[in-house]
């Protein structure tokens, strides 16, 4: 069990892998200390990625968003929402457990040894809630409402919040750019704050900024009960043995409500149950999963009926 445990988590780690080395596949933007703005920067990436990484072939969802709403001639942007929705209602959070880079990252930090790791804390449950609150004021109230002179929205949850901007932007580029390396003063300092805070918060807890900060996985977590790609439990083999809700470190109860908006789809529960009662599926339109057992279940009642 322990040998599937650790295989599956390799798969897990090495698409992580893969997803971010495609998302930041410009290379000389790293070694030139320049940003990539190629035809590919006018898609979005699924995961949260930094316009700003000098190897970032792509945009950023949240960042797109945010520079649409604060533009000075708002037009709701059909592609970037559609984009978001397209992907929610297919994979839900499973972006978060498997195509974004800064999800790896953390998983990365949460691996180094620390005298005291959190599992949860006193109000730790409503503290999710915050994400939302940030997504409606940062990324949508804040670039819509308040404008500069020339009628310009800041991104305000890039600007003033996200560490992976800092990360994966400002510290390359400065690195790199003499130019952008002799403009850095307060904002630069305050966002490495940010940083290291996310760091060493990201060492105590598993995925903080997930569960607590990310717009982004605000938003695929609406999709979350009702994506094709979903959690299925069967409650014929449950065995009631709470190993599933012991594995994730998201601290869900995967036992009552397997498809969480918590729920990043990492797997762990389904790793960790012996009697094999839980599994990744699709549904279809009829809200129907398309798994092994369903599909013999429904044979066998459609030979019961003929026989009858």
């Amino acid at each position: 069990m322990d040998n599937i445990k650790k295989k599956y988590e390799r798969i897990r780690c090495s698409v992580q892998i893969v997803c971010s080395i495609l998302s930041n596949g410009f290379i000389t933007g790293f070694i030139q200390g320049k940003i990539y703005t190629g035809n590919f920067k006018k898609l979005c990436l699924p995961g949260l990625n930094c316009y700003s990484c000098p190897g970032a072939l792509g945009s950023c969802p949240i960042g797109s968003l945010q520079a649409v709403i604060g533009s000075r001639d708002f037009n709701f942007s059909f592609y970037v929402a559609g984009f978001l929705v397209f992907v929610g209602a297919f994979f839900g959070r499973a972006v978060c457990g498997w195509l974004c880079p800064f999800g790896l990252i953390q998983d990365v930090l949460n691996k180094i040894p620390f005298f005291k790791k959190l599992q949860t804390f006193k109000g730790d449950k409503y503290l999710r809630k915050l994400k939302y609150i940030i997504l409606i004021i940062f990324v949508i109230l804040l670039p819509l409402v308040v404008a500069d002179i020339t009628g310009l929205g800041d991104p305000w949850f890039c600007k003033y919040i996200c560490p992976v901007g800092m990360l994966e932007g400002g510290i390359p580029l400065v690195l790199q750019n003499t130019a952008v390396r002799s403009s850095i003063g307060f904002l630069y300092a305050y966002k490495g704050v940010i940083l290291a805070i996310t760091t060493l918060l990201s060492i105590i807890i598993y995925r903080p900024f997930c569960k607590y900060i990310c717009p982004l996985g605000a938003i695929y977590s609406l999709f979350n009960k009702v994506s094709f790609l979903r959690m299925e439990k069967d409650n014929n083999k449950c065995v009631d043995c709470n190993k599933c809700n012991n594995a994730c470190k998201m601290n869900i109860d995967v036992k009552n409500n397997c498809n969480s908006e918590e729920c990043i789809r990492c797997g762990a529960c389904i790793r960790s149950c012996p009697v094999n009662a839980l599994e990744f599926s699709l549904k279809n339109k009829s809200n129907k999963s398309f798994t092994k057992e369903s599909v013999t279940a429904e044979n066998c009642q459609q030979s019961t009926k003929k026989d009858t």
